[in-house]
């Protein structure tokens, strides 16, 4: 529904030393029209020109500190509210490529009432520099 409004590009950063980034950064919105608890994701996919990087590389701050996905499992007392930007963090030797990619992002969530993940994605297209 709120795909488009996923990844927000010009957020884009790489973390750790400037000439030896550890990984990269970007802040990214609810798909959803609600908010939801961090239990209730059950995944935060990231790639870069459709390579997925992995599960374990990838952690969430909504404002509260970093969390595991792992983590995020039983974070029943953390919550993503509707149209407020959390932080995707991903451990990467180099940060994110520069130059033109595409860097893509699933959210899996699960709703309380539909029988079935919803599933919401966004790709966009960056220039790093």
């Amino acid at each position: 529904m709120f795909d488009k409004y996923i990844i927000d590009p010009a957020t884009l950063r790489n973390t750790g030393p400037a000439d030896a980034p550890t990984g990269f950064a970007f802040e990214s919105k609810l798909g959803y029209y609600r908010g939801l608890g961090l239990s209730m994701i059950e995944e935060l996919n990231v790639s870069i020109d459709g390579e997925a990087l992995p599960r374990e590389a990838v952690r969430f701050d909504e404002g509260q500190g970093p969390i595991s996905l792992d983590e995020m499992e039983s974070a029943y007392d953390r919550r993503w509210p509707f149209g407020t930007p959390a932080t995707i963090i991903v451990a990467r030797d180099g940060g994110f490529p520069k130059g033109e990619h595409t860097l893509g992002l699933v959210q899996k969530l699960r709703v309380s009432y539909l029988p079935f993940p919803s599933f919401n994605t966004d790709e966009k297209q960056v220039t790093f520099a």
